[in-house]
């Protein structure tokens, strides 16, 4: 499916959608080059759950937990993993237990498309916009976005 972004506001309308059908356990896996919105995306999820102030960046930090929103969420960047065997040493998944994980580069973690909650997210620049390639596991069935 694919999906026309052409603002900031169809962009927060997107991750509204997106946090609605939200489960734990789910993973959404946001791929696309640098400046595509991947980290635009996570704070409209984020927000729409119900995080008010800022939501930085993880790319240095790598994780970033949202233990109070319903469901909790993981945001990750994974741009800096050179190897997906350091997601291990993350403990990522002691992170995801309970929680539904915002991935940004997955692939720099393995990727996650073999999980039946994985909606996968590729966006593109498309004029002055965006545009999303999605992608939704078995679990995804009956609540895409």
């Amino acid at each position: 499916m694919m999906i026309d972004l052409p603002d900031l506001e169809a962009m927060h309308g997107f991750g509204g959608r997106i946090a609605e059908q939200l489960r734990v356990g789910d993973v959404v896996a946001l791929s696309g080059g640098l400046g595509t919105g991947k980290t635009t995306l996570s704070r409209a999820i984020l927000q729409a759950l119900g995080h008010q102030g800022e939501v930085p960046s993880p790319t240095f930090t790598i994780i970033e937990m949202y233990d109070h929103l319903d469901p909790p969420a993981v945001h990750a960047d994974f741009y800096r993993l050179e190897d997906p065997s350091e997601v291990e040493q993350l403990g990522l998944d002691d992170y995801r237990e309970g929680a539904v994980l915002l991935a940004e580069w997955p692939d720099h973690a393995g990727g996650f498309a073999h999980e039946a909650g994985c909606l996968q997210i590729t966006l593109e620049i498309s004029g002055k916009g965006r545009k999303a390639i999605v992608e939704g596991g078995a679990d995804w069935l009956g609540r895409m976005p």
